[in-house]
């Protein structure tokens, strides 16, 4: 009987082994391609770095990147925003790799009847995805002889594509809006539907064997604590197939500096978040001026946590938003 690694069997028969990240914010067009544009300012370049499982298996390695840039379109404060999403994974010791190449482009719709912000978007996302495996890594039952394993023998497996490609899709629509006219108050709820083409997701080409849609529906509120000091909360649930994901947590956040009350300059913001039957993630990050930088820490309370004595993944995000037209910051947008 021929076994084949897990690692190759479970893209194949689950959904639980997409990416995801912790500091799931800060990367928003895998949560919903609607979500492009929602920061104040006009263009945002965002990176994600997550290393998993070191202190158990061969650690799982996975990189986003997204940028997007927002423009008025029109004369009813409407705007678009045009994005990029480039997704990196690597798992196991196969070197299970995956990586997406997402264009997205997302149109807000002003519902505003006064200062306050009220934008409705729908955003699509879609662009090509590669899976592939290192062949010279597996073994099987068939190179195992009668004193050990034999690299020269053959490993007995008939699939002779060790790579291969589809092309993936997403919608999603989502309402931003404020609490109040100064538009200090912000939030937002939205409902995202990947893989909703449905690509074949097989090494042996199999067509029954298709990638799962999924809806992810994701929600946040920022909520003002004192003059320079606010409260984040976010979360998200998915379901794919059986699998289902639910996050949620919150950041308090101030600013502080030689002139906290303005945009700009210093920012702390602590917190944790919860990933539920998986983790417990503490979050801190960094603001200065332009650049943001965050780290987080996954603590294992799964079932697997006996395995890996509470020990998860480690995650650092850079972010960088900013206005390329100097008077942009007094403009209604889509913001959050």
């Amino acid at each position: 009987m021929l076994v084949l690694p897990v690692i190759i069997l479970l893209p194949l028969f689950t959904n639980a082994q997409e990416p995801h990240f912790s500091q799931f914010f800060d990367a928003p067009l895998l949560r919903n391609p609607s979500l492009a544009g929602l920061f104040e300012g006009d263009i945002r370049v965002q990176a994600v770095l997550r290393n998993q499982w070191a202190s158990i298996a061969t650690p799982y390695k996975t990189v986003s990147l997204n940028a997007e840039f927002k423009k008025p379109v029109g004369k009813n404060e409407d705007f678009i925003t045009s994005g990029m999403q480039i997704l990196y994974d690597r798992a196991g010791v196969t070197n299970f790799t995956v990586t997406h190449v997402l264009p997205a482009v997302n149109y807000h719709k002003s519902l505003s009847a006064d200062d306050r912000i009220r934008y409705l978007s729908l955003g699509f996302m879609g662009g090509y995805v590669q899976r592939r495996i290192d062949r010279s890594k597996i073994t099987t039952n068939s190179q195992f002889d009668g004193f050990g394993f034999n690299p020269s023998l053959a490993d007995g497996e008939t699939f002779t594509n060790f790579a291969y490609h589809y092309w993936d899709a997403s919608v999603g629509i989502s309402y931003n809006s404020a609490l109040d006219n100064t538009n200090s108050q912000l939030y937002f709820i939205g409902i995202a539907y990947h893989h909703f083409n449905r690509p074949v997701n097989s090494f042996y080409k199999d067509p029954s064997i298709e990638l799962n849609p999924k809806w992810v529906v994701s929600g946040g509120i920022k909520l003002n604590a004192g003059d320079n000091s606010w409260w984040t909360l976010q979360g998200d649930y998915s379901k794919q197939g059986n699998y289902t994901e639910t996050i949620a947590g919150a950041l308090y956040s101030i600013r502080f500096g030689d002139n906290p009350g303005e945009k700009g300059g210093y920012a702390f913001h602590a917190g944790a978040f919860f990933r539920w039957n998986d983790a417990m993630i503490p979050v801190i990050k960094m603001d200065y001026n332009l650049i943001s930088v965050g780290l987080s820490y996954d603590a294992n309370i799964s079932q697997l946590k006996a395995v890996s004595q509470g020990k998860g993944g480690f995650e650092l995000s850079l972010t960088y938003k900013g206005f390329t037209n100097s008077g942009a910051e007094e403009v209604k947008c889509p913001r959050f």
